[in-house]
């Protein structure tokens, strides 16, 4: 089973940082799998809530969703403000009508400035961190999204919320049954 080569660091996007279950996705914000799988994922966060970190890492498929790579782009915008997480749910929350105009009403939604968002876009300003995520979820076998890793292992199954409970069960369970844990 393939493993995710390139581990969590600081410089990833997380929700819930201390849960011993980490649960890592590769998304395209406008891989129509990626947006069934959202509220499924967002269901799974609140389920498991302490016990449960989720990582978010772009990978934009550039060849078939032509807009995958602003809308990564500017989800890193607005991470650079603080703002990551909303605009990731904004994002895949108007997936639908994604489309430049779309992104730029996020932006002011989120009350962030137009005017340095245009600049970020234009000068390809977190296009390097995009492109980081892509290359670290190619080398880790990623080849479509949604693709899935739970403490670093790839998840098989499909990104639905019975499959993943049950993953996630499995794991909690062993980490109870290990003495390692217990000292």
């Amino acid at each position: 089973m393939p493993k995710l080569k390139v581990p969590v660091s600081a410089n990833d996007h997380v929700r819930g940082k201390d849960g011993p279950i980490t649960l890592l996705e590769y998304g395209d914000y406008e891989c129509p799998f990626c947006g069934k799988a959202y509220p499924i994922l967002k269901e799974i966060e609140k389920h498991y809530d302490k016990q449960l970190r989720f990582v978010f890492r772009n990978f934009p498929l550039t060849q078939i969703h032509p807009f995958a790579e602003i809308a990564a782009e500017t989800a890193e915008f607005a991470g650079a403000k603080g703002k990551f997480w909303e605009m990731h749910d904004l994002i895949y929350e108007n997936q639908s009508r994604l489309s430049v105009p779309t992104l730029q009403e996020l932006v002011e939604t989120l009350g962030l400035s137009l005017d340095e968002y245009a600049e970020a876009i234009e000068s390809q300003a977190f296009a390097a961190k995009v492109r980081e995520d892509f290359l670290g979820g190619a080398r880790s076998g990623v080849n479509g999204t949604p693709t899935l890793f739970l403490n670093g292992e790839r998840f098989n199954g499909p990104a639905k919320f019975q499959p993943l409970v049950v993953a996630i069960d499995a794991l909690l369970q062993n980490r109870a049954e290990d003495p390692a844990f217990h000292s």
